[in-house]
């Protein structure tokens, strides 16, 4: 059976911001010397900046377009695959 790419693209944007926003309440709660979180996101997000709350939309955004960017590469790859070796029929 094929994945629907829109309901993966969409379930994992929703996912990664979700996951962004796990990330900066970790880094506000827990002590910046126990974990640098803003160390890592601001290397991982283009133009975020920590604690800013323009960087915060800016990082909520750009974690749900990386989560659909991953959804639209993936899908059409597993279709793919699985249309060629799946339900038992091995890859050739």
């Amino acid at each position: 059976m094929p994945l629907n790419i829109r309901v993966v693209s969409w379930s994992l944007g929703i996912f990664t911001a979700i996951s962004f926003i796990l990330c900066v309440l970790y880094g506000l709660i827990v002590p910046e010397s126990l974990h640098g979180m803003s160390v890592f996101l601001e290397a991982m997000l283009p133009a975020f900046k920590w604690l800013t709350f323009s960087g915060f939309l800016l990082g909520l955004v750009e974690s749900f377009l990386y989560g659909v960017y991953i959804g639209v590469v993936f899908v059409p790859v597993y279709n793919f695959i699985n249309r060629r070796c799946g339900a038992g029929r091995g890859c050739r």
